[in-house]
């Protein structure tokens, strides 16, 4: 097989050509928001995210059928009620974030498994979950494009309060940053993201386009701007890797990135060398 046929020659079909820009656009800005969710230990936060989206979208499909605006619209409110709902509590009671995040997605989760019982045709859930990279539409590719360039513009412009807010928050309000909307304003981003990637990856194999590169780049950089590069970096590589692959092996789209992806991470945890567990067990045994 010679280089053309292996890499070039996939994208002389346009379904091709929309899967790997659309996995891309979301590999840009799910590399920005999973530095942050890593670095401030909230990486399971976008798991319960992601399936409190199912009992908007159930309502939507109830309501209005099956129009994509609608389904967007659907599963976009489920998931800021649930990330807005969930800061409000922690800060207005007792209870911590992680807690009202689990307490919240459980509600919301059971309830989108109860109107889904009702629709009359039955919601493919492995759509919801796994989705379709290879069957991205015009529309479902102009809006990973909206959501990255907001994503990505958002986090130039704010760049400093993002990184107060990320390493020292005590510091960044008692300084007069606005903590709470910053956290605010990433928890919808977040939303905002999972519900594009929704209609493409699904939301469990687009919180490994999330997760997965920024956790890698987390094992190579010291320097948050490093680890922004990289993880983009690495979930753009993953991207093009994963439908490269999975059009030569016909595995799915989705799942290949996301294996990509994986193979990355086992490799940065086990050889990078300074945080890397082949280099610590190297170092204490040369103690």
């Amino acid at each position: 097989m010679s280089l053309h046929d292996l890499l070039i020659a996939p994208f002389s079909y346009e379904f091709m050509r929309r899967g790997l820009l659309s996995a891309m656009l979301l590999g840009v800005s799910g590399g920005l928001l999973g530095c942050v969710l890593v670095l401030r230990r909230l990486a399971l936060m976008g798991d319960a995210l992601s399936h409190s989206l199912l009992p908007g979208v159930a309502a939507a499909w109830l309501l209005f059928g099956t129009s994509t605006v609608a389904l967007f619209f659907g599963g976009l409110i489920a998931g800021l009620l649930t990330a807005l709902g969930s800061a409000l509590l922690s800060r207005l009671t007792r209870i911590k974030e992680d807690a009202a995040f689990g307490s919240l997605f459980i509600v919301f989760f059971g309830a989108g498994v109860a109107l889904t019982s009702k629709l009359p045709t039955r919601l493919n859930l492995a759509d919801f979950l796994f989705g379709n990279v290879l069957g991205v539409s015009a529309g479902d590719l102009g809006l990973a494009v909206a959501v990255s360039g907001l994503t990505a513009a958002v986090f130039i412009v704010f760049y400093r309060s993002i990184l107060l807010e990320t390493f020292d928050p005590v510091f960044h309000r008692a300084t007069g940053g606005r903590g709470g909307l910053v956290h605010m304003g990433f928890l919808t981003l977040t939303v905002l993201n999972l519900v594009a990637a929704m209609q493409t990856m699904g939301i469990v194999l687009a919180l490994g386009l999330f997760l997965l590169p920024a956790v890698s780049a987390y094992l190579w950089c010291d320097r948050f701007i490093s680890m922004l590069l990289l993880s983009i970096g690495l979930a753009l590589l993953g991207s093009v890797t994963g439908i490269l692959l999975s059009f030569h092996a016909g595995l799915a789209s989705g799942a290949a990135i996301v294996l990509c992806l994986g193979l990355v991470f086992v490799i940065s945890a086990l050889f990078s060398p300074r945080y890397g567990a082949v280099g610590s067990l190297w170092r204490g045994g040369a103690r």
